[in-house]
Parts: structure tokens; sequence; C-alpha cells
């Protein structure tokens, strides 16, 4: 999986359609840069590796599914960005240690880290159903392996004295969930912990680290886990109860994780940035 070619365009979405922004219009923030986004073979992790390669970054993308990856990587190529990728079993801490020594040594940095890798894992949503095997499983994938990469990560950020880690929380790990069970929610809210703790340990090495905290944006994925618990009237319900009336779009998250990511974020660390149209606000 070879990286693709420098950039034109900033795109619309994951979804392949064609940019809507004008090419003299688009930053370059990320020029010279070099980014690790997890599970990004699709969905939010997908549109934000496209965001950041459009705006100049060096993108490598994780993920445990071959063809999901394969065509992510086509369509980087097709768009004309830069980004490559590689496969691995996040939860095997040695293959996770191996890729950032391959990516560190390739590129001699790792600027940017979006820890995307998350799930609720379709585990059942009442709390006396789950079993501790549930319980283990959505705790690794949410948790553990944003550890095992974080930690594999930093000493290469304090190497160069410059990192920029975001997570990926959710509103559910915030104000609970409707629809996703208490081990998910546990989990997210667990990642918001562990980045005030690693924004205060690391912030004298110039790094940050900040949570982005979705609300139910409609990837392909979210929209069959919708279907599945809602009815059509329910759906119509919890969009009536957004303010800017509308779910959000892969776009949405991907612009926030451009600008933590980006130098101009360099006074932002431990905070928490809600994107979920206002549908959960706090003080």
């Amino acid at each position: 999986s070879a990286p693709g070619h420098p950039v034109a365009r900033t795109p619309d979405s994951f979804t392949g359609s064609e940019p809507s922004v004008d090419e003299s219009t688009t930053m370059r923030r990320f020029e010279h840069r070099v980014a690790l986004i997890t599970a990004a073979a699709a969905g939010l992790g997908q549109g934000a590796a496209y965001r950041l390669a459009a705006e100049g970054a060096r993108v490598t993308i994780w993920d445990r599914d071959d063809a999901a990856l394969e065509a992510a990587l086509a369509e980087a190529k097709r768009r004309g960005l830069d980004v490559a990728g590689r496969r691995l079993d996040m939860l095997v801490r040695a293959e996770v240690e191996a890729a950032v020594d391959e990516l560190a040594a390739r590129e001699g940095r790792i600027d940017v880290l979006v820890n995307n890798i998350g799930g609720s894992l379709r585990v059942p949503f009442h709390f006396l159903e789950q079993s501790d095997e549930d319980w283990e499983r959505v705790m690794a994938v949410n948790v553990t392996a944003c550890v095992t990469t974080t930690r594999a990560v930093i000493p290469v950020m304090r190497r160069n004295g410059y990192g920029r880690i975001v997570n990926m929380g959710s509103k559910a790990g915030r104000f609970g969930s409707l629809f996703t069970g208490t081990p998910y929610v546990a989990a997210k809210g667990a990642m918001q912990a562990f980045t005030l703790q690693i924004a205060q340990e690391f912030g004298p090495d110039g790094i940050t680290c900040n949570t982005i905290c979705p609300g139910a944006i409609l990837t392909p994925r979210v929209e069959r886990f919708l279907d599945e618990r809602h009815t059509a009237e329910e759906r119509a319900r919890i969009v009536a109860s957004i303010p800017v009336r509308r779910q959000g779009r892969v776009e949405d998250i991907a612009a926030a994780v451009a600008y933590l990511a980006s130098e101009e974020a360099g006074f932002v660390t431990g905070a928490t940035l809600d994107v979920n149209g206002g549908q959960a606000m706090s003080i």
C-alpha cells in the first residue's frame, strides 16, 4: 500500500463525493507534518485522514480490514492525497509497537496521532444482560488499544518536541446513551480522563492532548445501528431535539480533528470538544 501523491483539494466527506471547496481557498496547515490515524479505513477516521492529507499532511491509516483499507487508499489516490496504509490488529501490542517503529523510521517523526479506534461492538444495551466478556472487549477496543498506541507514539513526539494527540470520545461518555450500553459509555468516559492526564504530563514536551465527543454521526455503520434500535418516528424525534435540526456528518468531525491537530491549537490541551449540534450542552 503505497502513499498517494501530493494533494489539490479538500474532500467533502469519506463517501467519495467531489470536493466543494475551491482549490484556492484550501488551507495547508499540515505541510511537512506526519499524521497517524487508527481504524481509519472508513467512517470518521477516513474522513479525518482525507482532511489532514488535503491540508498537506503525510497520513498513515491503520485498519484490520484489508478490503476496506485498499478501498480507502484507492480513493485517496484518486483524490491525489498522500495517504499510506497498514493492516494490523490493534489489540496485539507487539503489532502496534512494530507499526509505530516502522512509521517513525520511515518518516523520522510523528506529529499527529488520532486515536479513532472504538465502537460499542453490539453488546446488549441493558446492563444486567452484559457479560464480563462484553465489558472486556469494549474496554480493549476503546481504551487499551488507544493507551498502547499513545505509549508507543509519545517518545517519538518527545524527541521532536512537538505533538498533537486527538482522542475520539463520544457524547455517550459525557451524557449517557439511549442505545449504546454501559460498557461503551464507561469506556468513552475513561478516554476523557486519560486525555486530561496525558495533557498535564506531556504539555512541557510540546505535546497537546484533546478529546472530540461526537454525537450520532451518520456513517453507514451508525445508520444501520440506529435503524436497528429506533423506529422512523423515534429517529425523527431525535433530529427534532437537535438545535441545528440535523444529525452530524463526517466532515463535521474531520474539521474538528483538523483544528485540534493544527499548530493553531497549541494553547488548547486537556479540552473536550462537543460536536453534537447542541443536542447536549454543558456549562
